[in-house]
């Protein structure tokens, strides 16, 4: 499922972190240093099960001894979440991907305002601490049905920084537009969580003109149709063939039948592990990673839900 390098690292410790959330703590088992990574990044967990899933990481950029990655025991879970909490040990190995990061941080932003919702707030933590270690000025508000299914809490409800909503203390949702009104339109805005969320974050700050807003999705915010109802053709100019993509098929499942080796985890076009480079022709986008400007620029696509608004495209595999 990966042509990428992947590196292999223990299972650490695992930790309680709150109702249905387990941290889990990989190191190398060389006790080496791990690759750099920026707040906002994210690793491929590659599963004994076959399951390739990914994590954001929790823990500070600076920490370079190991990583640590939140995971919900999601109710839908296909193979993954199931995995960890059910079956992954203190001690295993596993492989793992090098950190992506597609919700990077913009350290220079004169404030920073941050919103978690639920198990979004591996990555947000992540930023919220590195942005503390810099002196910088950001605000965090935590959101989740309760506390008992809030993870890092103990470390988060000492910081006069952070407000919390839980819903069963409150009685209803968070008001969102409320807390957004007050904001200076020259702060950077980022959110993670539940689709709900995300939507109603991104809607307030366009109704408010906020320029510099960012998101990370987890799951599509909308189902997502990977296939087309017309035929084209991938052409592919580092392996020099030509792959047809038949009506009712997507790309990734066109490109590994015809014996490429490509990166993918999630299917769903929000991971960004099957990003490709686009040399010709036009990508008909369908994810949930890439910006407006990155869209209209062609040059990239997520292989696993998008397609081709032509009859022929040109990718760098």
């Amino acid at each position: 499922m990966t042509s990428s390098p992947l590196l292999s690292v223990r299972v650490q410790a695992m930790r309680f972190e709150a109702a249905g959330i387990v941290s889990v703590e990989l190191v190398s088992p060389a006790g080496t240093e791990l690759p750099a990574f920026a707040a906002g990044a994210h690793i491929d967990l590659h599963l004994p099960n076959g399951v390739v899933r990914s994590y954001s990481l929790s823990n500070p950029p600076t920490e370079r001894h190991r990583y640590v990655v939140g995971v919900l025991n999601d109710r839908n879970s296909r193979g993954g979440s199931r995995y960890v909490h059910e079956q992954l040990r203190v001690g295993s190995t596993i492989d793992i991907s090098l950190p992506r990061n597609n919700f990077p941080l913009d350290e220079s932003a004169p404030h920073t305002v941050l919103i978690a919702g639920g198990i979004g707030i591996t990555p947000i933590f992540c930023m919220l601490n590195h942005l503390r270690s810099l002196g910088k000025s950001v605000e965090l508000l935590y959101c989740a049905r309760s506390q008992a299914e809030a993870a890092f809490c103990d470390m988060l409800l000492t910081d006069g920084r952070v407000q919390t909503h839980f819903d069963q203390d409150k009685g209803a949702p968070p008001d969102l537009r409320a807390y957004l009104a007050g904001q200076s339109a020259t702060a950077h805005f980022y959110c993670c969580g539940p689709t709900p969320m995300l939507n109603a974050f991104e809607n307030i700050c366009a109704e408010l003109g906020f320029p510099n807003v960012h998101i990370e999705r987890f799951t599509p915010a909308e189902p997502v149709e990977a296939v087309q109802g017309s035929e084209y053709v991938a052409y592919l100019s580092r392996a020099k063939k030509s792959v047809t993509v038949p009506a009712g098929k997507s790309l990734l499942d066109a490109l590994l039948e015809a014996g490429m080796s490509v990166d993918h985890s999630c299917r769903e076009g929000v991971c960004g592990s099957c990003e490709t480079r686009v040399l010709e022709g036009v990508p008909d986008h369908r994810d949930g990673v890439l910006t407006k400007a990155e869209r209209e620029s062609g040059k990239t696509m997520m292989v696993c839900v998008s397609g081709c608004k032509g009859q022929r495209m040109v990718l760098d595999l």
